[in-house]
């Protein structure tokens, strides 16, 4: 898999930049357009090269702080015929499968991570469905509650936070799970609330809900599938396989468990109510927990840029603008 990246560089740290990229193994090839960028001034270099060489190389441009003097965009081509992409990734360690992109990881999560009113329509929808699904004892509706819940998002922000240390995605991520879970919970006991005198549903309607029951029994395989939900949603981001989340949305139980704490609340069931709280926060702790361990593990086997290499290319980069 072939990676386009585009940079964005000072004229006075083109050469340099240059260099580390032709140098860069997996690099198939290097595009310089002299004078092409107006804002900031300077050059821009293009590149073609390995996706699994993709994390070295931007270690080395962070280094050279070419995100801040200039920019980085990377892209992925659809369909590259080059002889000279074969060779290179036939160069590059490893497999482009498995090769993580911190930066895109963190990118994406970033924007997944943030309290936005979507994020808040989307979880308060997906809440109301897993609400109307338990009260009419509804598998189809808490399966599509499950599918419409936007809240992997924020939990795989949080282990990106947790794992880097990036402490403002991870306020993030807690603002968007500790705002939106509330406000969902709190307006499904609404409509539940209002339901009831309405005759929607009876009052023993969780007495008689054979299809929910395993939402307010927690027990130990809800953590065993939080974990493997966990790691296989952080596994389909860092590979871009999107069609793997949706596996993740409909074996996790974090909406319904939602949804059935507000209805048992409204109708007084207060043990299952503090079963399915359980159940919820199993559910939250082992997606995270799962996800940090995916990303720890992947940090642990990643090619990290030479101490010797980075201080050489800052000591290059200020001779060069000096």
């Amino acid at each position: 898999m072939i990676v386009q990246v585009r940079i964005c560089i000072p004229a006075e740290l083109s050469d340099l930049v240059v260099e580390s990229c032709t140098q860069q193994t997996g690099t198939a090839e290097v595009a310089v357009h002299k004078g092409a960028s107006v804002q900031p001034p300077g050059d821009v270099v293009v590149v073609h090269v390995a996706r699994e060489s993709v994390e070295e190389l931007l270690e080395k441009l962070h280094v050279l702080k070419a995100q801040e003097l200039g920019s980085i965009a990377i892209t992925m081509p659809e369909l590259v015929l080059s002889r000279r992409a074969d060779l290179a990734e036939a160069a590059a360690p490893g497999d482009g499968a498995d090769a993580m992109i911190w930066d895109e990881v963190t990118g994406r999560t970033g924007e997944d991570a943030r309290l936005t009113w979507s994020y808040l329509a989307f979880l308060v929808l997906a809440t109301q469905l897993a609400a109307i699904g338990i009260v009419t004892d509804s598998t189809i509706a808490i399966v599509g509650a499950m599918a419409v819940g936007p809240e992997f998002g924020p939990l795989a922000a949080l282990a990106v936070a947790l794992a880097q240390r990036k402490w403002k995605l991870g306020r993030s991520a807690a603002l968007a799970l500790g705002v939106g879970f509330p406000v969902a919970m709190l307006l499904a006991a609404l409509t539940a609330w209002l339901s009831v005198p309405l005759g929607l549903f009876p009052a023993n309607t969780l007495d008689t809900g054979s299809a929910v029951e395993f939402i307010y029994h927690p027990g130990p395989y809800s953590l065993i599938v939080a974990v493997l939900a966990g790691a296989a949603g952080m596994l389909s981001m860092i590979s871009r396989r999107s069609a793997a989340l949706i596996g993740v949305f409909i074996s996790v139980t974090t909406v319904p468990a939602a949804g059935f704490v507000a209805v048992a609340l409204v109708l007084g069931e207060y043990q299952k109510a503090a079963g399915s709280a359980i159940q919820l926060l199993l559910n939250l702790v082992g997606i995270v927990a799962a996800a940090v361990a995916v990303l720890v593990f992947y940090r642990v086997i990643s090619r990290r840029l030479p101490e010797s290499m980075a201080r050489r290319l800052r000591s290059q980069a200020l001779r060069a603008q000096s």
